[in-house]
């Protein structure tokens, strides 16, 4: 596979560097995939947008990293499910249902469980829910408005997962007790 690198502040694109600038500012570090994502301006400038969003919504913070981890593990992106294994459980996600989203199960909670169904489904079925899995999710608390911001959080894990795929960056050694091997 061909190696893509893990830029800078000083080595990447000039167009791409506000970028890692705002990902260095929220993260106090740039992880290895925004800076592989650095190689082309245009996609990392679209996941700041998107992340915005994502993080802007509706959801908490559990919720958000049940469906990132949920989308990590469904597209199997080894670096993404690391990182979202560890930020679920600093956003105070159950170490159980961290676990169980990393082998493929829904969290025991009922709505993060609904939460988590959904959003594979949405991946496994290319977005064709039927009747059922949306009744199912609405009937766990949540509102259809959320079906389509769930859309949102989907697009942007798949930048970041196919993103992971394809580069394969290196995994940082803080989430090294998260690796993932599928």
């Amino acid at each position: 596979m061909a190696r893509f690198p893990v830029h800078t502040l000083d080595s990447a694109p000039e167009a791409s560097k506000p970028s890692l600038r705002e990902v260095e500012a929220r993260f106090g570090m740039i992880p290895n995939l925004a800076a592989t994502m650095a190689t082309s301006p245009v996609l990392i400038q679209s996941f700041i947008g998107i992340f915005d969003k994502v993080h802007g919504g509706s959801f908490t913070e559990q919720q958000i990293q049940t469906v990132l981890l949920t989308d990590a593990v469904t597209n199997r992106c080894t670096w993404a499910v690391a990182l979202h294994s560890a930020l679920g459980l600093q956003a105070g996600l159950a170490a159980a249902d961290v676990d169980a989203m990393r082998a493929g199960r829904s969290p025991a909670d009922k709505q993060l469980g609904a939460l988590s169904t959904l959003a594979r489904s949405l991946i496994e079925k290319r977005g064709r829910l039927d009747e059922e899995e949306i009744e199912q999710f609405l009937a766990a608390g949540f509102y259809k408005d959320l079906v389509l911001e769930v859309i949102n959080i989907v697009a942007a894990s798949t930048i970041t997962n196919y993103t992971g795929s394809v580069t394969n960056p290196p995994l940082e050694a803080g989430l090294q007790a998260h690796a993932w091997n599928g």
